[in-house]
């Protein structure tokens, strides 16, 4: 559902490309002269370890080059490039990687107050106002989904409410809306899924001694997310997952989750399906006005390739395709590749058969993943504390009712899987569908959890919430929905702002009942400004252009304000299958289903079972697309960059 991110204490991989001679923002007397309000000391607050502060000094006595030294003492340089306000750093920094490469200056009435450093704000120590901090809000809104009978893991479906969370978009700013993570089924086995070397097997003891929730995932879906380049306060669709224990997440077919530059061949694991909607690197958007309707989403598992038993590993046949519902879009949308999941097996012979090619996916929850919220906090004149969070709102129904999830649905291998695994036998082509029967699908009871939030550095609970609403499930026939029931219907669909600490735990309190001395209710939060364009390597070419496209290049504004450059591939020519050396046949097999797929799984028709209630939401027109002539079958639009529009 949302990222994941540890920060390791050790050397770091570089990408040398990153700061070219032309990028080095060596400071000139001019420069130099505009560095005294930048330097000193910088504090991340709340203060957590060593590396919540830190120095901004001259590197040398030829006060040539910044450095940004920790309390840990770790070192890196900094440039100047005052034109943009932004630091950039050098590649020694350990965070470089995961794509947070430079300090945005931060000013507060023309005055610097400090720098925004990935989902962290540094405030400045002559910043004498109140620092905006991270960790305002931790935690789950979730629900229990009950596991399915014997062989329901073929696949599952749901409906999500979609609406927009927050009014602007705010840095540091991070909440997935409902959605699901789906793993492998190695409920029976006794032996650790994530070798030595992966990050959760290094720095996640507590997930051992299997790891079986963290060796490999399918996640995602809507929501927020600190490593979103370019904010918007509508939410995203995003695709997530990782093969391996953490080491790496892919989201779209070139691009891991976040990560600016495209992934090199060894890491890519998505391919592109539909030739009716582009995958921006940096999500799905929606049309204005989507407020409180719904998005359909499957995971199905579809049998698109042929088990294979020999070099470089034995790799299964299950292809988990993503299927949405909305009024614009209908049908399936890409495919996990099978040796995404088989390929740590080649140095870890202990989990051959172990990954998602093979094994039957596991569900057993849906929820708002609550990860990296900002907040203000202060005291009044007798020492107690308050917090002031951002303002979110939720869409509330004439029953003073929120819906944030409803119509999960677990598939067996008698629905979909069947059809395509009949196809490839000589049987008739797909229709789509899941089935409508008992032996091919089962809707579960859900049942919601308790509300586990939290707050602040020493994670406080959050008490007194079932004051204003309260977690729920309510039917209608055959149909199960989780949602938020409201209390008072005066505060319906606003979450509470202002918290006061009473003994070991915060409690909502109204506006009024914030006192004036705190100075919380005129602070604002910092808005989100756009950040990195997604763009492949020079080292990459070949894999963008080998074979090269057969029309394009196209550009299309999305609702965000970006720019998205595709062009149109032939399906087994994409980027993100070249590096399997598939032989011609597996090719040629390949490129058939999928033609026969792109000529029957058309738009008009349904694949997930329609929702029992609620209204289907529109994708940003710009994704939508009518494949060009004579390229309306076997061929897709792939996502060449995504940039920041100069418009």
């Amino acid at each position: 559902m949302t990222e994941k991110f540890t920060v390791l204490s050790k050397t770091f991989k570089t990408n040398q490309d990153y700061l070219k001679p032309s990028d080095l923002h060596y400071l000139d007397e001019m420069s130099i002269q505009k560095t005294d309000a930048i330097l000193g000391t910088y504090r991340r607050l709340p203060v957590e370890n060593p590396w919540h502060i830190g120095t901004i000094s001259y590197k040398n006595s030829s006060r040539k080059v910044l450095q940004w030294t920790n309390d840990a003492g770790i070192s890196w340089d900094l440039f100047a490039n005052f034109d943009q306000n932004i630091l950039k750093t050098g590649d020694d920094n350990p965070y470089f990687d995961s794509g947070w490469k430079e300090f945005k200056l931060e000013k507060r009435d023309g005055k610097l107050i400090g720098f925004s450093f990935g989902s962290d704000f540094f405030s400045h120590q002559n910043f004498e106002g109140i620092s905006q901090s991270s960790g305002g809000l931790k935690g789950y809104i979730s629900m229990h989904v009950p596991s399915p009978p014997k062989d329901f893991g073929y696949g599952v479906s749901f409906y999500t409410s979609i609406w927009s969370l927050i009014d602007r978009p705010l840095t540091a700013f991070q909440i997935g809306l409902p959605s699901t993570w789906i793993i492998p089924d190695n409920q029976d086995f006794t032996q650790p899924l994530c070798p030595p070397g992966t990050i959760a097997r290094d720095n996640w003891p507590e997930r051992g001694p299997y790891y079986r929730d963290v060796f490999q995932t399918i996640e995602g879906g809507l929501g927020y997310w600190v490593s979103t380049q370019f904010g918007s306060a509508q939410p995203k669709y995003r695709i997530n997952g990782t093969p391996n224990g953490y080491n790496h997440e892919i989201s779209s077919p070139g691009w891991g989750f976040g990560k600016v530059e495209a992934l090199s061949e060894d890491k890519v694991g998505i391919a592109q399906l539909t030739n009716r909607l582009l995958i921006p690197p940096d999500g799905i958007t929606f049309r204005d006005g989507s407020e409180g309707n719904i998005l359909g989403t499957a995971w199905m598992a579809l049998p698109m390739t042929s088990k294979k038993t020999g070099a470089p590993t034995p790799t299964g046949n299950m292809c988990w395709t993503l299927f949405l519902n909305s009024s614009s879009f209908k049908g399936a949308v890409a495919f996990w590749i099978p040796e995404t999941w088989s390929r740590l097996s080649r140095e870890y012979n202990t989990i051959i058969g172990r990954g998602l090619d093979t094994r039957l996916g596991i569900m057993n929850s849906g929820a708002m993943e609550i990860n990296t919220v900002p907040y203000f906090d202060s005291e009044d004149t007798t020492g107690n504390k308050y917090i002031k969070i951002p303002q979110l709102k939720f869409p509330v129904n004439k029953d003073g009712v929120t819906t944030l999830m409803q119509d999960v649905i677990m598939y067996s291998k008698e629905s979909i899987y069947q059809q395509v695994e009949a196809w490839k036998k000589g049987g008739q082509p797909p229709k789509g569908n899941f089935g409508t029967d008992h032996k091919s699908l089962w809707k579960p009871v859900i049942r919601s959890n308790a509300i586990s939030l939290k707050q602040g550095p020493k994670n406080l609970p959050l008490l007194e919430l079932d004051e204003i609403f309260r977690t729920t499930v309510f039917s209608t026939n055959e149909s199960h929905s989780f949602g938020l029931e409201w209390i008072d219907e005066n505060t319906r669909g606003i979450f509470p702002e202002y918290f006061k600490q009473e003994g070991e735990a915060m409690v909502p309190i109204s506006i009024e009942k914030v006192p004036e001395e705190t100075r919380l209710v005129p602070q604002e939060f910092m808005t989100y400004k756009s950040n990195h364009n997604y763009l492949p390597t020079q080292e990459q070419k070949d894999q963008w252009t080998v074979p090269d496209p057969r029309l394009g290049p196209f550009k299309t504004m999305l609702t965000d304000g970006s720019e998205i450059t595709y062009s149109w591939y032939r399906f087994v020519d994409q980027p993100t299958l070249q590096h399997l050396k598939w032989s011609p046949t597996e090719k040629k097999d390949l490129q058939n289903l999928v033609e026969e797929i792109h000529a029957k799984w058309t738009p008009d028709k349904e694949y997930i079972p329609p929702p029992e209630n609620g209204r289907l939401a529109e994708i940003d027109p710009a994704l939508i697309l009518k494949p060009p002539k004579d390229l309306e079958i076997g061929y897709v639009p792939i996502v060449l960059k995504q940039i920041a529009s100069r418009y």
